[in-house]
């Protein structure tokens, strides 16, 4: 099994090494592909990608799809998850809620952000990604929260 945040930090030493690891991304979960998300930042209990404004994601009013978003926020979700979970934890996503708080008129940031306390309580939990998607003027246009169900790995399966 690959090991998703010690791949971004070897190709983000790289010149366009981030847009590379995007693409590698993309790969784990094809319907990612259809947003395009470029990685930004990733880091335990944190991850930041953009999604580009262009006609592929665009709905009938000209801004950006919010399936197209919440597909991105739910990629950096599963970034941050991967560069977080201690290697004898599993993870699932277990539901998402979100509210359209403004049009999506320029490209988008997407943020997923959790706290480093909720990873380390012990047994099966639930734990809340806060999850924002932001247009370049700092205006957020989605805002909610992606809840994991993180219980541990099964006896006999190898850590990563």
């Amino acid at each position: 099994m690959v090991d998703t945040y010690a791949l971004y930090r070897r190709l983000a030493a790289y010149p366009q090494g981030h847009r590379l690891f995007s693409l590698v991304f993309e790969q784990a979960a094809p319907y990612f592909r259809t947003a395009r998300p470029r990685f930004v930042q990733l880091g335990p209990n944190r991850a930041e990608l953009t999604i580009r404004k262009r006609r592929r994601v665009q709905n009938h009013l000209g801004t950006v799809h919010v399936i197209a978003i919440c597909n991105g926020l739910e990629a950096a979700m599963g970034a941050l998850a991967e560069a977080t979970i201690p290697p004898t934890r599993r993870w699932i996503p277990r539901g998402m809620e979100v509210d359209y708080t403004a049009k999506a008129t320029t490209d988008i940031r997407c943020l997923a952000q959790t706290d480093p306390a909720d990873w380390a309580r012990p047994g099966d939990v639930e734990i809340p990604v806060r999850v924002t998607a932001v247009r370049d003027d700092g205006t957020p246009v989605v805002q909610g929260t992606i809840r994991l169900w993180v219980t541990d790995k099964p006896a006999g399966k190898p850590a990563r």
